[in-house]
């Protein structure tokens, strides 16, 4: 029985990661994984699916050429084309992580694992059984859509976020059911290609992670676009016919029928615990998630869980951050825990939107007094050049302290932007040091900082 100081289960990017640096502090490492390395974010959630929306955003800009003074007369698309580009472009990605964790010697074990007494890690691989021996295991499996009772998908005309990024064709109209971050991302790209979306959200708002007044505002813009959106929705069951599938459902009280040919299921996700046996462990379980204190320790020593599997926020980035963490704290090391108010969420849209920080209306509830500035793209002279001018830069700050609270972006590449205001909240910046910084003109950039003079009545170009 090979003995290891670290075995991962899971090889996404929180445990391919944590692998990885548990192996650079000298420790030895063996990742289990299942399926594919680089697990849901390479291969069927954040690069295959930002691939899908650059192709939908260049069809856009040729559509609109006219705008920019060039002439196209002729163009089109082929879906199966789009569709492949995302695929190579993943598989390129796990080819990458598969070197990555040869290089820094990591042995990589495929099959289904499960926890056995004494830290021992049951491994099947097509039926054949091994075990190894671990010092530290962490848990590393994420998570899969949540499945409502009653509209199981059929990969035919009722999909998940999987069957969205792999058609065959381009379906006339689409029901998405959910307005978070995969529903609002799949919505922009069947629009953009030409499918009649409508979304509809249980809540009051969509997005609701986001900002209120930033939501609002996505809302407006994605209306234009020809997405129709009904929330405070209670979805009561569907009927299959033979070319569409027809949903029941009650909005504020009225009973409301709708058709479409595909039905979208984007309401969330559930952690992927079942084949764990933590049932034989000390490991807390609480809403389909692995409880974990701020070192992602769970309840069990020497057990850890990250990513999704872990909880909220389901990011990839807040995965790979606590693979690191706890590759240093078995090391032995001292690192910083997670602040998860540090965490950027983005959204790729069109508009994208992303965020860090507290909302305005968190904020309130905290009891803080405000300062708040925006600035809008059509005010930005690199926003105009790019045909962008709907989107905004909203920060907010502690009026006591000048201390950045949170900052909500929306409009062109703000998921690029979000990361100034990332670092100057993990740096504990106040308004000054946002001032006071240089940014390069003519860039997006430039809103940052005018968004928060504008907090400040410092204006200068509003």
């Amino acid at each position: 029985m090979e003995n290891y100081d670290l075995v991962v289960i899971g090889g996404g990017p929180g445990g391919y990661v944590a692998a990885i640096r548990a192996a650079q502090l000298k420790k030895k490492v063996a990742l289990i994984e299942k399926e594919h390395l680089g697990g849901i974010c390479l291969n069927w959630g954040c690069i295959p699916t930002k691939a899908l929306l650059k192709s939908a955003e260049l069809f856009q800009t040729i559509k609109h050429a006219e705008n920019y003074g060039i002439k196209v007369e002729k163009y089109d698309f082929d879906i199966q084309k789009i569709v492949q580009r995302s695929r190579d472009i993943s598989a390129k990605l796990t080819g990458g992580v598969e070197s990555l964790l040869k290089k820094n010697k990591v042995t990589v074990i495929n099959g289904v694992a499960s926890l056995g007494m004494n830290k021992l890690v049951n491994v099947d691989y097509q039926g054949n059984k091994t075990q190894i021996k671990a010092e530290n295991i962490i848990i590393a499996t994420g998570a899969r859509p949540r499945i409502l009772p009653g509209f199981e998908p059929d990969t035919k005309q009722i999909w998940t976020s999987k069957e969205a990024m792999t058609p065959q064709s381009l379906p006339k109209s689409m029901i998405i059911v959910g307005s978070g971050a995969i529903g609002i991302e799949f919505a922009s790209f069947y629009n953009a290609l030409g499918t009649e979306v409508t979304v509809i959200e249980a809540q009051s708002g969509i997005l609701p992670a986001e900002d209120q007044e930033i939501s609002t505002m996505a809302r407006k813009i994605f209306e234009k676009k020809g997405i129709k959106i009904h929330t405070n929705v209670k979805l009561l069951k569907h009927t299959k016919n033979s070319d569409n599938v027809e949903i029941e459902m009650e909005i504020e009280g009225k009973l409301h029928k709708m058709q479409s040919e595909i039905l979208l299921i984007a309401a969330g996700i559930i952690g992927n615990i079942e084949s764990l046996n933590l049932e034989k462990t000390r490991v807390i379980i609480e809403r389909n998630h692995i409880v974990t204190d701020q070192f992602m320790q769970t309840a069990e020593p020497g057990i850890y869980a990250i990513g999704d599997v872990a909880g909220a926020p389901w990011l990839a980035h807040k995965a790979s951050h606590e693979g690191i963490i706890v590759a240093e704290k078995i090391a032995g090391l001292k690192p910083h825990p997670i602040n998860k108010l540090n965490i950027p969420g983005c959204t790729y849209s069109s508009p994208q939107l992303a965020s860090v920080g507290l909302t305005e209306q968190q904020a309130l509830k905290s009891n803080y007094q405000l300062k708040i500035g925006r600035f809008p793209f059509m005010a930005n002279g690199k926003a105009l050049v790019g045909g962008e001018n709907e989107g905004m830069i909203k920060t907010i700050f502690d009026a006591k302290t000048g201390e950045l609270l949170g900052a909500h972006l929306i409009g062109a590449e703000v998921t690029e932007l979000i990361q100034g205001y990332v670092i100057a909240k993990t740096m504990e910046g106040t308004e000054l040091d946002l001032i006071n910084s240089i940014f390069p003109h003519p860039t997006l950039s430039e809103m940052m900082p005018e968004s928060v003079m504008q907090a400040y009545a410092r204006s200068i170009h509003i």
